[in-house]
């Protein structure tokens, strides 16, 4: 079973080329950090402000192609954790099917950032963060 969290707090770092995002339970207490590179940082952080580029960066060009297409992100999940490295999943729907993309968490939630596309978390995943 898959638990959502949400997007609480990005940390930037500007010396460092490592980031964090931090998730948390929507509807609990428990919630953790991932570190992801200043790219994703940057683009998680300019999405949510709404901030557009004069040209589109790659996680808007993605967006646009997905709109394009006719399809629709309808939830990210991060659905695995493996030697400390996070592993996410893309649910789109196309013409009444669903398509599911292997993506890392942090280019994943760039891309649903500024959109209210959902965030989830397998419990598992969530249980191994907790301890």
């Amino acid at each position: 079973m898959d638990v959502e969290v949400e997007l609480s707090r990005i940390i930037i770092n500007e010396t460092s080329d490592q980031q964090i995002i931090v998730l948390k339970e929507r509807q609990g207490e428990r919630g953790f950090p991932i570190v992801i590179g200043i790219v994703e940082i940057f683009a998680i952080d300019r999405r949510l402000k709404g901030i557009k580029p004069p040209r589109p960066m790659t996680h808007d060009l993605l967006d646009c192609v997905i709109e394009n297409l006719g399809a629709k992100i309808e939830k990210i999940v991060i659905n695995d954790l493996r030697n400390h490295t996070f592993y996410a999943q893309i649910h789109l729907t196309l013409n009444g099917r669903t398509i599911t993309i292997d993506s890392r968490p942090s280019d994943a939630i760039a891309l649903g950032a500024g959109s209210n596309v959902p965030i989830y978390v397998a419990q598992h995943v969530l249980e191994q963060t907790s301890q």
